[in-house]
């Protein structure tokens, strides 16, 4: 089964057993979303704060003492669970292990993840940090793991 990442369980909220969420995807996190701790498979049923500092309680989990054993944990969902990405979005796990090339057919590297940044998400391509935007990035294949990107955009020299 493939998964993805929705977060991880940060520090407990309150007494009855909501907590904080860290590093937070919150269209992967829906009140009555089912979640992926552990071995453990946990349903939603409390969501407050906001989409970049959600606050969950799950059922089952009904004190501090139970978020508390929690914290640190990857909250993951099932890819089949998650709800379909408007055109031109893609998840991070997909966009890992991609090879990069300019638009002039230099390979740059392989992108290790993908981290947000203020002001947009980055790619990592080795030292190279490729914003995810349309004048950056051209075209993404996930079928091919393929992303061309623009060399003068990015001010590589040309070949």
């Amino acid at each position: 089964m493939s998964l993805l990442s929705a977060g991880r369980v940060g520090r407990p909220h309150g007494l009855d057993g909501s907590f904080h969420v860290t590093r937070p995807r919150g269209i992967l996190l829906p009140l009555g979303g089912v979640l992926r701790i552990g071995s453990d498979v946990h349903e939603i049923v409390r969501r407050a704060g906001t989409e970049e500092r959600p606050i969950l309680r799950l059922r089952g989990i009904d004190d501090r003492a139970g978020a508390e054993a929690l914290r640190g944990a990857d909250m993951l969902v099932a890819r089949a669970d998650a709800p379909p990405l408007p055109p031109g979005e893609y998840w991070a796990e997909d966009l890992a292990g991609c090879v990069v090339l300019t638009d002039d057919g230099r390979e740059l590297g392989v992108v290790a993840r993908m981290r947000p940044l203020p002001s947009c998400e980055v790619l990592e391509v080795g030292d190279l940090l490729v914003p995810m935007v349309g004048d950056a990035v051209l075209s993404v294949d996930i079928a091919t793991r393929r992303i061309v990107v623009d060399h003068v955009f990015l001010g590589i020299e040309a070949s």
